[in-house]
């Protein structure tokens, strides 16, 4: 019962942790990290207004505590339940102090939204990978350990999510965001890598490849960081030109363009090497071809983003390519480390 329910399960887990990277990076590429400006609800509802005028004061109207209006391009809060009278009382608001943003935009609002949908409904699968693999603690306790510090990482995810709007997309508060996607990835696959009990230990290979699986791994991470970076000016590029003029995003390309283009050499060179090594030492795994596959197409991609002045989507399909090329690579280096 458990192998029927727990690998399925897990598959499911791991096609919706990509969908919620190419959720977040939707919502980075089209402006909407701050449609929703509090956390976890949405302007202080369940499910999120579509109508600014559902953000002005009403007469007569029954508030409820944490609904949030704007009123004189701030961000105010209601202190308590209360229906309002004819004449707006400020004791029954508070402004937000977290941050100013004060606009509503019902298209961020609601990318932004599912984004956050999206995640809840990764957590779901979750929770049963993690209750499943309490039943096989007494064979295994691997499986509830990874599916636990997996739960716990989703838990952390949103944590920084929160902290993202909270801090008005701070861009080292964005970074984190971004990059401790990949330690849910590597758990997930870790998870994976446990389930399948007859992958063969590779044997009769050079030296270099384990550190060259670490290396590889470390270098798609700073390449990672560094294309992060780069999108926070692409941000304010963006707000600059009231997200058009696309050519003129990167008309005058900062330090962190040049180092991320040509650190993108580094990324590829020792990537290939390693595969060379692998398949040197051991031609049938073929699962390293895909590391070449994909190192392709990421250059490709962003020789697109930039010569072809950001198409839509490319974005999100440019960071997806990163997410996948960092699975393959880390569930090549536990086939490399089995014993």
């Amino acid at each position: 019962m458990f192998k029927i329910l727990f690998r399925p399960i897990l598959l499911i887990s791991i096609i919706l942790v990509y969908i919620v990277i190419i959720a977040g990076a939707v919502v980075r590429m089209t402006g909407s990290g701050m449609g929703c400006p509090d956390w976890p609800k949405c302007f202080g509802y369940s499910i999120p207004p579509t109508n600014a005028s559902q953000l002005q004061w009403k007469i007569n109207h029954n508030y409820k505590k944490g609904q949030k209006i704007i009123r004189e391009e701030q961000l105010f809060v209601v202190k308590r339940d209360f229906v309002s009278k004819n004449q707006y009382n400020a004791n029954n608001w508070e402004r937000y102090a977290k941050h100013d943003y004060a606009i509503f935009n019902p298209v961020h609002t609601w990318i932004e939204y599912i984004n956050r949908l999206a995640t809840v409904l990764f957590g779901i699968p979750l929770l049963f990978l993690f209750v499943l693999s309490l039943f096989q603690w007494s064979k295994d306790k691997r499986y509830a350990i990874l599916s636990f510090l997996t739960l716990i990482s989703v838990g952390i995810e949103a944590v920084l999510g929160k902290i993202v709007v909270d801090t008005n997309l701070q861009p080292v508060k964005i970074t984190l965001h971004v990059l401790f996607v990949f330690f849910i990835v590597a758990f997930l696959l870790g998870i994976r890598f446990l389930s399948k009990e007859y992958l063969p230990v590779l044997k009769n290979y050079s030296r270099l490849i384990k550190p060259l699986a670490i290396a590889v791994i470390f270098v798609t991470l700073i390449q990672v960081t560094l294309g992060t970076q780069l999108r926070q000016y692409i941000d304010v590029q963006m707000q600059l030109n009231a997200h058009k003029n696309q050519n003129n995003w990167l008309s005058i390309p900062p330090i962190i363009f040049y180092i991320h283009r040509s650190f993108s050499v580094v990324v590829v060179i020792i990537n290939l090497c390693w595969v060379w090594l692998i398949k040197k030492a051991n031609k049938t795994l073929g699962l390293v071809n895909w590391i070449v596959v994909l190192l392709f197409m990421e250059v490709l991609s962003g020789i697109v983003l930039y010569y072809l002045d950001f198409p839509f989507l490319s974005q999100p399909i440019h960071l997806l390519l990163s997410s996948l090329l960092f699975g393959v690579q880390f569930y090549t280096t536990l086939r490399l480390f089995k014993k």
